[in-house]
């Protein structure tokens, strides 16, 4: 049995020898003996740090002149301020690196239909739809949305869309009208990007219903462009706005694409937060600051270079999305899969990365143990000999979980249990391609991050190995939000991150420090459900549930369960009203339409009462603690403490 810290792959000499993280040590920080090292460094000469990433990661754009940080404290400083750069153009250079294959995206589907789409078609693409946004009225500054699968669809309305300074927001087709206007309509994007349906699980799910009502909430819409993905007519319009075939906007010849660089600062990007306490956050980030940051992930932590595969499973409503198709950047060649990782069987995604020779194979905790339980042998069933790098996030990977990859999947291989969020686009700790991996950990903080642990009372917990503490940043890093969406004077941005510890980025992770330098993240500190690997808020389940008539009020937590979380739903019903099956049907039909498939609830359990606080917030938290047999804080903020007791020792949720 694999015990927590044990150690399972060591590189080897010549592995350590040949990776950018050790060339760029001894190119820019030779005084540094290892990673460890480099990371201190990293951290305590920011100047030095960025301005070796933008040489050595080879950004294309006009550096200008100045420091690469200005330090004005965690809110306020600036990364290359003289800086100018495009995040589209940077991307497709990758085309232009030594060793580049000719082919940027492979394309697969669930159904088995494959795509190749090389550099040139990609740039031919992306100029054709660049002038058809040009002709919708798109703007610098303006928002494009796009509610699609994960197609090259998605990649070239981005690519478009970055190349003329618009800003760009993406969801998956499986959330349902309410979870696509609860994002963006906070927006008010001038085009929508769409798809007639998806395929999920061996079965076609139309949306040109859903499509009409999104249409309707969206009241600045000039143009959709409108894929066939499952083969549907087209309508010409939707009401009043008109619709645009995806096909022959990207097969409409024209010339290359052009680029307008922009300076670090500008807004390139939304992406959405869970939704905990209302309608999700809508994250303004900088494309060209998450780029700068993940190029030091892509090619310093994860060993990405010129020629390599990367795959990683994920939909474009996950940042995750947003880190694969940065990888194009570097040089690499990705690969897109849409649909069911489980279909038809529980090793396709393992064929398809023997197939398509990938050589970063990334993927959640859920999907690995999913594997492990299915009794997945993917190392003896095919040929993973390209396969050098294997990515995990979404929830903590237990040890169990890291020897089932070493043990069933392939011995040599570099293990990198990964975590950092939406919030940054990125990550803040990651693998090290030159340390060993040892089992439940991840390897490290990432380069240019200033990450601790601390204690509730702002006391670093790096000397206790063990001892559950908060993640926290404490310096700035170029992936930093800009903004949330409506939120004059930053009153939203100030309580999500820095409310904890004034100055300090708190990131809402448990986490701790282990003896190898190691980091474990235990799950989220605050009320964020984390079921599956993605992030859930608890306000998005409470919208659909509290407007069936039989619900007076629903309570949400992620309760840990066979080394993942899975969402426990517990409502106060009106009075006289039961909770009978046809309820419990009705909730999770509800959920999986007007949201998506994660949000539906494991375990539905009935209470008399749901705690809240002094100011009449339900107290999320305290019944977590509860379930889990934790003590409750504070139970003096309490309305009515007395109500926890509901939540003790319940049949439904020991099974």
């Amino acid at each position: 049995m694999t015990v927590q810290g044990e150690q399972l792959w060591q590189p080897s000499d010549g592995d350590i020898n040949d990776a950018a993280m050790t060339r760029f040590r001894t190119t820019h920080a030779p005084h540094c003996q290892n990673s460890q090292e480099l990371h201190d460094w990293s951290v305590t000469h920011p100047n030095g740090f960025w301005e070796a990433a933008w040489e050595f990661c080879e950004v294309v754009g006009d550096r200008g002149s100045g420091p690469a940080v200005v330090d004005e404290g965690m809110r306020s400083s600036r990364f290359f301020p003289g800086a100018e750069m495009s995040f589209a153009e940077n991307l497709l250079a990758g085309g232009n690196r030594p060793g580049a294959s000719p082919v940027a995206v492979v394309s697969v589907g669930e159904d088995g239909n494959r795509t190749e789409i090389t550099w040139q078609q990609l740039r031919q693409q992306v100029a054709a739809t660049q002038r058809w946004l040009l002709n919708q009225g798109v703007q610098q500054g303006d928002c494009v949305a796009a509610w699609v699968p994960n197609t090259p669809q998605a990649l070239v309305a981005l690519l478009a869309t970055n190349s003329i300074g618009a800003v760009f927001t993406s969801t998956s087709p499986d959330f349902g009208v309410s979870g696509v206007l609860d994002r963006f309509a906070q927006v008010n994007p001038k085009v929508l990007i769409a798809a007639d349906g998806y395929r999920y699980n061996g079965k076609p799910h139309g949306r040109l219903e859903e499509l009409s009502e999104v249409v309707q909430g969206l009241s600045g819409l000039r143009a959709v462009a409108l894929a066939a993905e499952l083969g549907s007519r087209l309508p010409t319009s939707v009401g009043e706005v008109p619709v645009a075939d995806w096909s022959e906007i990207v097969n409409e010849p024209v010339g290359q694409p052009e680029f307008l660089r922009q300076r670090l600062s500008e807004p390139g990007l939304v992406l959405y937060s869970s939704g905990t306490t209302g309608k999700p956050k809508c994250i303004v980030h900088t494309a060209t600051g998450v780029l700068l940051k993940q190029l030091t992930e892509h090619q310093l932590h994860c060993g990405i270079s010129a020629g390599d595969r990367v795959f990683y499973y994920t939909t474009c409503g996950w940042m995750m999305w947003n880190w694969l198709v940065g990888t194009l950047a570097s040089g690499a060649t990705i690969v897109l899969y849409d649909g069911s990782p489980m279909f038809p069987n529980p090793e396709r995604l393992w064929e398809l990365a023997a197939t398509e020779q990938v050589t970063l194979f990334g993927t959640s905790a859920k999907f690995l143990d999913a594997c492990a339980k299915a009794g997945v042998e993917a190392g003896s069933h095919y040929d993973l000999k390209s396969l050098r790098t294997i990515t995990s996030t979404g929830s903590p990977l237990s040890a169990e979980g890291f020897a089932y990859v070493y043990e069933s999947l392939k011995a040599d291989v570099h293990l990198a249990s990964i975590s950092g969020g939406t919030d940054l686009c990125g990550c803040f700790v990651l693998g090290d391609p030159t340390r060993p991996v040892h089992a439940g950990e991840i390897q490290g903080p990432a380069l240019g991050c200033a990450v601790d642990v601390w204690d509730e009372a702002g006391q670093s917990l790096y000397a206790e190995a063990g001892v559950r503490g908060e993640l926290v940043c404490l310096d700035p890093f170029p992936s930093m939000p800009i903004k949330f969406a409506d939120d004059p004077g930053g009153a939203r941005y100030t309580a999500a991150y820095f409310e904890r510890y004034p100055g300090i980025w708190a990131h809402g992770d448990f986490a701790s420090w282990t003896e190898n330098h190691g980091l474990i993240i235990h799950g989220r500190s605050d009320a964020t459900l984390n079921a599956g690997g993605v992030r859930i808020g608890t306000a998005e389940i409470y919208r659909q549930v509290e407007q069936l008539p039989e619900v007076a009020e629903a309570l949400a937590i992620g309760q840990e369960w066979d080394d993942d979380t899975r969402i426990v739903l517990f409502l106060k019903l009106q009075p006289g009203e039961q909770l009978e099956e046809s309820l419990t049907d009705r909730i999770r039909m509800r959920l999986r339409v007007e949201c998506s498939p994660r949000h539906v609830p494991a375990r539905i359990v009935q209470v008399d009462d749901l705690p809240r606080t002094r100011s009449g917030k339900l107290a999320e938290l305290a019944v977590s603690d509860v379930v889990h047999g934790r003590q409750v804080r504070n139970t003096a903020a309490l309305a009515n403490p007395e109500s926890l007791t509901d939540f003790t020792d319940l049949p439904d949720l020991a099974r």
